[in-house]
């Protein structure tokens, strides 16, 4: 009887790995980053150790840059949050960008139409406004998900540009207007309708890392956490188990939106003080880079966000400063990005080189080969036997 043997490389699912190691393997995506990017700075003739060092110290070495650091922080946690929030339920939220301007468009009405409303009162009315906008909008795609089982991904996505054109259309009616310009836009807020500061920064980091705690909460150990967790994993299972399932979903997207509205108000009324095109600036897009990275963990999600925001705000800074272009700063932190986001494929799987057994005169051997490396191998074999 003749035995051929040859080895063979397989990928396999990997047993779930130790905190310490995910730790060590992100830290070993990002210094493979690191060294890649020396490489590309090379190329262009700049000195790696002295960009490295203006990223660091263009985000964090003094107060203003790390201010300006924490202003990018905010939005970058309370979306990828607001992401997670839905992902959590498998449904791919790609809409954070529309439901954030759609909830700064709202926010926008108290200050329009009810100028003369007490400032606190005032400010108030924008986050609500800005919240139930933001959660209204996201319902949406959740209706007609659970009504017609429409494809969220796409539905979301194009959301986003009806937000934009909307935003588009206002600047040019004229209670919308800043008069005083010759280019339509919106009127930018005045003194008394803008949020008030905290250690030099506006109020609303206080509020994401608040409610960074308060989703680990809810989506661990509350009763709708649960059941997010069951309907994300099993449609069937959760209504097998009595779950109301559209109820469900419906709550949970319209949360989801909810969040992103409120980002919105903080970038209205906190950072930028007025409503423009610019306002999402690409951080619904972002924030899906956040969600995962962190596991979709809402406190994972605060060192996450924070070391994005030193990539982000970094890379202005050696552009501005070392006159590095604008598209390798971008291409720098894309290679930090695609290396940590690579390193989830190593945390999950597994290549696992193996001796495959092959027999002329009976397939028992090829069978045990076959299942040599799965969970189930010895009674599959006795099985066979």
């Amino acid at each position: 009887m003749n035995n051929n043997r040859r080895l063979r490389w397989q990928l396999v699912k990997r047993r779930p790995l130790s905190q310490a190691k995910v730790l060590l393997l992100y830290l070993l995506a990002i210094f493979t980053a690191l060294l890649l990017g020396a490489l590309l700075l090379l190329a262009i003739g700049h000195n790696p150790l002295i960009v490295y060092k203006q990223i660091l110290t263009g985000s964090l070495a003094t107060p203003t840059a790390f201010k300006e650091t924490i202003k990018i922080t905010i939005p970058l946690l309370l979306c990828g949050i607001a992401v997670a929030i839905s992902f959590k339920l498998k449904f791919w939220n790609i809409g954070a960008e529309g439901q954030i301007l759609f909830g700064a468009t709202a926010a926008m009405i108290a200050p329009i139409y009810l100028p003369n409303l007490p400032s606190t009162l005032k400010l108030i009315l924008m986050a609500v406004l800005a919240i139930v906008a933001g959660g209204l909008y996201a319902l949406i795609p959740a209706f007609f998900k659970v009504r017609w089982g429409t494809n969220e991904t796409l539905f979301t996505l194009m959301l986003n540009y009806i937000a934009l054109q909307l935003l588009r259309f206002l600047q040019y009616q004229e209670t919308w207007q800043d008069i005083g310009t010759k280019f339509p836009k919106i009127r930018p807020l005045g003194d008394s309708e803008v949020l008030p500061r905290l250690f030099g920064v506006q109020i609303g980091w206080v509020i994401a890392l608040v409610l960074a705690v308060f989703f680990y909460i809810y989506l661990k150990r509350s009763k709708h956490g649960f059941e997010i967790a069951i309907v994300g994993d099993s449609i069937n299972t959760a209504k097998y188990s009595g779950m109301n399932v559209k109820t469900i979903i419906m709550r949970t997207i319209f949360i989801s939106g909810a969040v992103s509205g409120l980002v919105g108000y903080l970038n209205v009324a906190g950072t930028d003080y007025a409503l423009t095109e610019s306002t999402a600036g690409g951080v619904g897009f972002m924030a899906i880079t956040v969600a995962w990275l962190a596991a979709l963990n809402p406190l994972g999600m605060i060192p996450v966000a924070f070391g994005l925001s030193i990539l982000q705000k970094g890379s202005l800074s050696i552009q501005s400063t070392l006159g590095i272009p604008a598209s390798a700063a971008n291409l720098l932190s894309g290679l930090i990005l695609f290396s940590v986001l690579g390193s989830e494929f190593f945390r999950n799987y597994q290549l696992r080189l193996r001796r495959n057994t092959e027999t002329g005169s009976s397939g028992k051997g090829d069978f045990k080969a076959e299942t040599e490396h799965l969970p189930y191998q010895k009674e599959a074999r006795d099985g066979l036997n």
